[in-house]
């Protein structure tokens, strides 16, 4: 399994500024769009969704996107880290942890409701890094 990144680049630019199309996707149908700030030193995530997916758009800071296919036991945590522009889709069953180096702001775009309840019940706690600041 390897984390698969893409730098999003602005595909239309003139003099009142750029269009980037984040995402064109007909196989997902998208629910909520979330609007995350996370402080340098902290972490989020530590957990996989059973149904949601995700996109994650890094728009300013930088972190480390750790995952882990829950779906194979012989699975080992990957990383790479994630600068402004760059997008990385989380599948259902991939356990994946954010560890932010600076102050970070980034979108999660997901197919599933994020009303506590619901989300509650798509979702499996389990610790894949190692630092406690969640």
């Amino acid at each position: 399994m390897a984390i698969n990144v893409t730098h999003v680049k602005p595909e239309f630019i003139d003099d009142r500024g750029y269009i980037t199309r984040l995402v064109n996707d007909d196989g997902k149908k998208f629910v909520a769009v979330l609007y995350i700030t996370s402080k340098a030193g902290t972490q989020r995530a530590n957990h996989y969704h059973k149904k949601d997916a995700h996109y994650v758009y890094c728009l300013s800071g930088k972190f480390r996107y750790s995952e882990k296919n829950m779906k194979k036991s012989n699975s080992k945590v990957e990383s790479v880290i994630l600068k402004p522009g760059d997008l990385v889709l989380t599948k259902p069953m991939i356990a994946h942890a954010m560890e932010f180096m600076e102050d970070t702001v980034f979108l999660a775009i997901t197919t599933e409701h994020r009303q506590q309840g619901k989300y509650e019940d798509d979702l499996v706690r389990i610790k894949i890094t190692t630092d406690d600041k969640q």
